[in-house]
């Protein structure tokens, strides 16, 4: 279908649009709230803005001005005159609950985070990383030599995660893998949920050593200790061997195509002949259909050198430059999907 048979989406009316232009009025409103933990303190009801701003060293004038207009929205609602309650909107601006986007929130909303955004038109100027135009190095150096801001952005990823988890779960049929490498895999929490899923496979978590130090204080993989190894390394240089399966979840929309080339054919040295590649990332859809991964493209290009969402097409060409076939793509509920590929050996293809 050529993209003019698409009708045009509800997004392009007028009044749509001019809201769109001040959106991100609405964004750093929510930031504020959520870096200053407002939805926690109203966790036992209604509050008095005076008593908010006592707890959060604001002022409260200025406080009440921005939940005021939160609550128009119905984020929050003004229940007396400058008393707020939680909403159904505001919940999920809580810290410790399910469906949490209160880490997001605040990694989004981050001033180095934030700034990357204001320049984006340095990327489309140039092709380059709006970050790194500001920041003289990339988002994962900055985090390395900033603690604070790595500690923001693993905490915002890592809800992310758990919020996809039971989906990518339910989505793919884990259950002939008798042994899974998960490359780039964090601090190990999904690893940790397919292998309670499936007490008979073993598992290999491999991240760089600092995320690999991490992931032994933080246990999160504590449950499946007698059946997961943890190795540190680089996946550039060399991935364990003898997986059945290698996932990357996440990880190869950080890079750019030879990057990532580079990573899967360190994937395909190392497993097995009748090993399975599973990527799981978004992916773009055709024409002129609305999908939040078009956005998460252009955060790419402003974060991340190189980074990019890719279409099913690409990354078809991505596997095959790489050794592998794509055999199926597993939708899930979110807009994350499963990317199979296997490998192919002596030009033909071994499932």
């Amino acid at each position: 279908m050529v993209l003019s048979d698409h009708k045009p989406s509800t997004f392009q009316s007028p009044l749509t649009v001019q809201q769109w232009v001040y959106a991100y009025w609405v964004s750093r409103c929510i930031y504020v709230v959520a870096k200053l933990g407002i939805a926690d303190l109203l966790k036992d009801g209604s509050q008095h803005c005076d008593a908010l701003a006592a707890a959060t060293n604001t002022h409260s004038d200025s406080l009440y001005r921005v939940l005021r207009a939160l609550a128009a929205l119905g984020i929050f609602a003004e229940t007396q005159p400058r008393c707020f309650e939680l909403t159904p909107l505001a919940d999920c601006l809580q810290s410790n609950v399910p469906d949490s986007i209160h880490n997001q929130a605040i990694m989004r909303g981050e001033e180095h985070y934030y700034k990357s955004w204001g320049n984006l038109m340095h990327s489309v100027q140039t092709g380059e990383s709006a970050f790194e135009d500001l920041y003289g190095m990339d988002l994962f150096e900055y985090n390395k030599q900033n603690p604070v801001a790595a500690e923001i952005f693993h905490q915002g990823v890592a809800s992310i995660a758990k919020e996809v988890h039971i989906p990518q779960l339910s989505a793919y049929d884990f259950s002939s893998i008798s042994k899974l490498v998960d490359v780039g895999g964090g601090t190990g929490s999904f690893l940790a949920a397919i292998l309670e899923a499936n007490p008979t496979m073993t598992g290999v978590l491999f991240d760089l050593p600092e995320v690999i130090d991490e992931t032994k204080n933080s246990r999160e993989t504590a449950s499946v200790d007698d059946r997961c190894q943890l190795i540190g390394g680089s996946f550039f240089e060399t991935i364990p061997e003898g997986g059945d399966a290698y996932l990357l979840k996440h990880v190869i929309h950080n890079w750019d195509d030879e990057q990532a080339i580079a990573i899967l054919k360190c994937c395909y040295q190392a497993m097995k002949e009748q090993g399975r590649l599973l990527l799981i990332e978004c992916i773009i859809s055709p024409g002129n259909e609305f999908s939040w991964t078009k956005f998460g493209d252009v955060n790419m290009l402003a974060m991340c050198p190189g980074g990019k969402e890719r279409t099913e097409a690409q990354y078809k060409d991505l596997f095959e430059s790489s050794g592998f076939k794509l055999r199926k793509i597993y939708p899930t509920e979110w807009d994350f999907s499963i990317i199979e590929g296997v490998k192919i050996v002596n030009n033909g293809v071994v499932a």
